[in-house]
């Protein structure tokens, strides 16, 4: 069952390991932030991530740097006692990332049709997606 939907425009700041997140939830609160994620192993379980909030004159300041935009539709979905996060990109691909929280990974539920496990390729990662695209731009404003 999906419990909630998000829309997230990412800018991952080139030349760096930043991201800059906005997020426009259904009721209208829109979230500005900084993130900076660095894998802790080889593997795709252990990340360290940092958030900063930002306000309007951060956001805009940080939003002018060059970067690879990439922009989806997540929803939130619950069942079966796990939680999926299933990213819907611009053209139209899927992603699923199940978020099992501070305890060991369980897997893929039964219930999750996949095609297949993305957990250890880079270029499926956020800021792999954006690159791809190859479509460096300036802030919106």
């Amino acid at each position: 069952m999906v419990t909630s939907t998000q829309d997230i425009v990412d800018r991952y700041v080139i030349g760096t390991r930043l991201r800059l997140r906005e997020v426009h939830d259904a009721d209208g609160t829109v979230t500005q932030k900084l993130s900076h994620k660095v894998r802790l192993d080889a593997g795709p379980h252990e990340v360290a991530c940092t958030n900063l909030y930002l306000n309007n004159q951060e956001w805009n300041l940080l939003s002018s740097l060059p970067a690879h935009t990439l922009r989806k539709r997540r929803h939130i979905a619950r069942f079966g006692g796990a939680t999926v996060a299933i990213d819907q990109r611009e053209d139209g691909s899927l992603v699923a990332e199940i978020d099992d929280g501070e305890q060991t990974p369980a897997g893929i539920p039964d219930w999750l049709d996949t095609l297949q496990d993305l957990s250890k390729d880079e270029a499926w990662t956020g800021a792999g997606l954006a690159l791809a695209r190859g479509d460096a731009q300036p802030a919106a404003r």
